[in-house]
């Protein structure tokens, strides 16, 4: 078998090869695409149609306790500073 003969057979197993995996990645958005419209058809994604819930309890607002995080922050740079 001469060089060009294995270049050749190189290039359609590349090309077999990348045409089998383009065809299942097609495959793939297919049924994917369908089981999608088949969920909604059926109701089954009612969750994500229903607004969101505001949180129970949110994060403070900002500046509240600003004096208090920078003291925390302080303490704790000073503690790592003495112990190391």
């Amino acid at each position: 078998m001469t060089i060009a003969e294995m270049l050749g057979q190189s290039g359609v197993l590349t090309l077999l090869g990348m045409g089998i995996v383009f065809s299942f990645l097609v495959i793939l958005i297919i049924c994917v695409t369908l089981a999608g419209k088949a969920i909604h058809a059926l109701g089954w994604d009612k969750d994500l149609q229903q607004p969101p819930k505001a949180p129970a309890a949110g994060p403070a607002p900002a500046g509240t306790n600003q004096a208090a995080v920078t003291a925390a922050i302080s303490a704790a740079v000073n503690e790592y500073r003495k112990n190391n």
